[in-house]
C-alpha cells in the first residue's frame, strides 16, 4: 500500500464549511478513484488540516496528488484562502486497523 499525505493551512474561510465540502465532495470522488483504501483528514488546530489518502499502489497515490490539487484550485480556491504546505507519497511500512475505519466518519 502507499499514501498520499498532504499538509495545508487556511489562511480565511470558515474550517467548518471547508471541512463540510471536503466530505461531501472531494471525499466522495477520490473513494472513486482505481486502487482507492481510505482516506482521513485531520483538524490540528490553528487552520491546519492533513490529509491521508491511502492506495494499494504507488501510482495511484501519485495520481491522487494531481486530483488534490485540482480539486483545491478548481473548487476551493473561489471560496477558501487555502496554502498548501507540503505534499508526499510513501510506501505504508506499518498498519493496522480496526473494524471502527470501515465506518465513514462524517463532518
Amino acid at each position: 500500500m502507499f499514501a498520499s499525505v498532504r499538509r495545508y493551512r487556511l489562511e480565511s474561510g470558515s474550517i467548518d464549511d471547508l471541512l463540510h465540502l471536503v466530505d461531501t465532495d472531494f471525499a466522495e470522488s477520490v473513494q472513486e478513484m482505481d486502487g482507492f483504501v481510505e482516506y482521513q483528514v485531520l483538524e490540528c488546530g490553528n487552520g491546519e488540516l492533513i490529509t491521508i489518502t491511502t492506495f494499494k499502489d504507488r501510482r495511484s497515490a501519485e495520481a491522487s496528488m494531481e486530483v488534490a490539487a485540482d480539486w483545491v484550485r478548481d473548487t476551493l480556491a473561489r471560496r477558501f484562502d487555502l496554502a498548501r504546505l507540503e505534499g508526499f507519497v510513501g510506501e505504508v511500512a506499518v498498519s493496522r486497523a480496526s473494524e471502527d475505519v470501515t465506518v465513514p466518519a462524517r463532518y
